[in-house]
């Protein structure tokens, strides 16, 4: 309960005697080129593959006659979008964003850099973190729907070269009974799992102690935390929304 009450505070602490907007824009710009670009490419390999699995491993499963096959993409088309993009990304996120936000921002403290912003009259916090936060928030929902499109992509082209379910099937399954709630559910759940990610990471490192072994601490217990708030939220958004 300590450190949950130390982490809302350390929230709080994010919107007092704040920079001005120009600031704010440069470092949220910078920040959703660090995060978002270069994320692209590892987003994109694991959602491209992970839709051709999918695919594969929903043909060999559905072997009834009595089943059509465009059951097949209408099962990819609601994993995609309901699970794997906005959740296995977001682990995926937390592993690679998380740990640099936390590394990054524990490099800092270690070295005295935080308390040198501090000695300036600047909330180190709000300099540092926010804009990591923000670039989060704006990046992350780009990348579930880059990734949703990958998924779907991948499963068709697997999909069609073997031979499972023809190109007219799986276009048909994609769009049978297609109810578009579930892209606005999966968007919520993108900007949640993006602050989620970014705030524990960038908490964890701005309140890391000692030397650079406690570095890699503070970023696996960021990278661990992050992703057990990631299903927990998984979870509670299921359960509210739909």
């Amino acid at each position: 309960m300590e450190t949950l009450g130390k982490y809302f505070l350390f929230l709080g602490k994010l919107f007092i005697n704040r920079e001005t907007f120009a600031t704010y824009f440069r470092l949220t710009m910078e920040e959703a080129i660090q995060i978002g670009i270069n994320s692209i490419f590892l987003v994109s390999l694991v959602s491209f593959f992970m839709g051709a699995v999918t695919t594969i491993q929903t043909a060999y499963n559905l072997i009834s006659p009595l089943i059509p096959d465009y059951v097949i993409s209408l099962v990819v088309r609601d994993m995609t979008i309901l699970e794997l993009a906005p959740t296995i990304i977001g682990v995926i996120y937390a592993g690679k964003v998380g740990s640099s936000m936390a590394s990054g921002l524990g490099t800092m403290r270690i070295s005295e850099q935080i308390d040198a912003l501090e000695v300036m009259g600047i909330n180190s916090a709000s300099y540092l973190v926010l804009p990591k936060i923000l670039g989060s928030l704006l990046t992350y929902p780009m990348l579930v729907i880059l990734s949703g499109l990958l998924n779907i992509l991948g499963g068709y082209l697997a999909g069609t070269l073997t031979g499972v379910i023809t190109p007219f099937e799986y276009i048909y399954g994609i769009r049978y009974e297609f109810n578009d709630y579930t892209v606005t559910f999966a968007l919520i759940k993108a900007f949640v799992f993006a602050f989620l990610v970014s705030s524990i990471s960038s908490f964890k490192g701005y309140y890391t102690t000692g030397g650079s072994l406690e570095v890699g601490k503070a970023s696996t217990a960021a990278v661990t935390q992050s992703v057990i708030a990631i299903l927990l939220a998984d979870y509670l958004l299921a359960q509210l929304l739909l």
